[in-house]
């Protein structure tokens, strides 16, 4: 049923028409816009998880942190370290502002600059430092629930 159902994907694009499950489209007619400035004085920012110590604040953009396809600003405070940690969630990841450098277990580190994107699989645990003397924000967009526990980046 898979394969077909990616068969008739594949003919209603060459066909120029649009195949989408009811389901899907029903989220989409009951779903509300959203443009959110990083700057906007109305986000709602909270502390971070706990196990983050120094300046960090997230803000929930859309979705309910406590289920999947959650988005969240995440804004860390100039040259603060997040510690190595994992989430149970894969993550996509686009520096709004200034420069971060992140780590991956098992990769060297990236410097991200704003506008750069970084993805994250579930459970691969990885540290962030804000290289700016100002807070930074990061946008995340979390597949799963968004959560954090500590980790260990070296084996």
């Amino acid at each position: 049923m898979k394969i077909f159902n990616a068969m008739m994907a594949v003919v209603a694009g060459v066909a120029g028409l649009s195949v989408m499950p009811a389901s899907v489209a029903a989220q989409a007619a009951a779903a509300t816009p959203l443009a959110i400035p990083a700057s906007d004085p109305k986000l709602n920012w909270g502390p971070c998880p706990p196990i983050f110590k120094g300046s960090c604040q997230i803000a929930v953009l859309h979705g309910d942190p406590g289920r999947p396809n959650a988005d969240v600003f995440l804004k860390i405070g100039g040259g603060t370290e997040l510690i190595p940690h994992l989430h149970t969630s894969a993550e996509r990841m686009i520096l709004v502002s200034g420069r971060l450098r992140v780590q991956y277990k098992g990769a060297k580190p990236a410097i991200l600059a704003a506008g750069d994107y970084a993805y994250g699989p579930a459970g691969l645990p990885h540290k962030g430092t804000c290289l700016s003397k100002q807070s930074r924000t990061l946008f995340i967009a979390f597949e799963g629930p968004v959560d954090a526990e500590p980790a260990a980046l070296q084996p």
